[in-house]
């Protein structure tokens, strides 16, 4: 993050400004409403009519031109920061966010005076961000988002937003292993294993029209390896790729419940929940007519 500076492009309206300059040092950024939340979903894209969208529940190939999708929507392109529908919700905002994920970054929110004692006192100094009740401790890394991990804290990161309050002081570090185990509440249980998900793997039964074992594995290979390398839009990605999967290898009966499981513990090692892989799947496969 860099320190701020007027944008010729913003016509004077701040909250643009401070957008297309964090968009300019590669932060995404979306604007916020009054009350600090996102704007709501279009009509066009109301009640996932849209077929879903890199949007805050499900993936889909969904491309509304608008600023509707929450943290989701959050973009480092300024022809789209500066466009007409986001022209008209700059002109509304409140604030600006910004994608922590999408910056390789992690905010540790610290919401009150005990929660940050607790952090002076545990985790290793980074750049801090003074907010209304407490602060933001922001690391140079990036991992999944969660709420309320100790009283007060909250870890937001991959699908999440936070408000952008300022460059902070102090230097960047790199987000330490106490961070990561913040997200760990219940390791037995924290992440429940793909191999258990039930969902259709293929087209049931036939001899796969490939021949050789081995086509298959390389492209389920290529496709771990997509998505693993996604440094942003994981949503769109995970969607993406199991469409393309599903397209290449889905109606000849060679995938089977184990080569599911790789795709999905894939896309969990990336922020993705199980229910996420499951719609992403499943709407993959609805898009071919499968």
């Amino acid at each position: 993050m860099t320190q701020l500076t007027d944008s010729p492009r913003a016509r004077n309206r701040p909250c643009l400004s401070t957008a297309l300059t964090l968009a300019a040092s590669g932060v995404p950024v979306l604007p916020l409403r009054a009350g600090k939340v996102p704007f709501g979903n279009c009509r066009a894209c109301a009640n996932n009519a849209c077929g879903g969208r890199p949007n805050m529940k499900t993936a889909g190939p969904c491309h509304c031109p608008g600023v509707c999708h929450g943290w989701a929507a959050a973009t480092i392109d300024p022809d789209v920061i500066d466009s007409g529908p986001w022209r008209h919700a700059w002109g509304q905002a409140a604030a600006v966010a910004y994608h922590p994920g999408g910056a390789g970054l992690t905010v540790v929110d610290l919401d009150n005076a005990e929660a940050v004692a607790w952090a002076r006192t545990t985790l290793p100094t980074t750049r801090t961000v003074p907010t209304t009740r407490g602060e933001h401790w922001i690391y140079r890394g990036a991992m999944r988002s969660v709420n309320a991990v100790r009283p007060g804290v909250d870890l937001k990161s991959t699908m999440a937003y936070a408000r952008w309050l300022g460059p902070g002081t102090g230097t960047l570090a790199n987000l330490p292993e106490a961070v990561h185990a913040l997200a760990v509440k219940e390791p037995a249980t924290a992440r429940p294993m793909p191999c258990a998900v039930s969902v259709p793997a293929g087209g049931g039964g036939g001899v796969c029209r490939h021949r050789t074992p081995a086509y298959l594995e390389r492209g389920i290979t290529m496709a771990e390896a997509r998505i693993s390398e996604a440094r942003s839009a994981i949503h769109a990605t995970v969607y993406r790729t199991f469409l393309a999967v599903l397209a290449t290898h889905g109606r000849c009966g060679c995938l089977t419940d184990t080569h599911v499981s790789r795709l999905f513990t894939a896309a969990q090692a990336k922020g993705e929940t199980a229910r996420h892989c499951t719609d992403a799947w499943t709407n993959a496969r609805t898009a071919l007519g499968m």
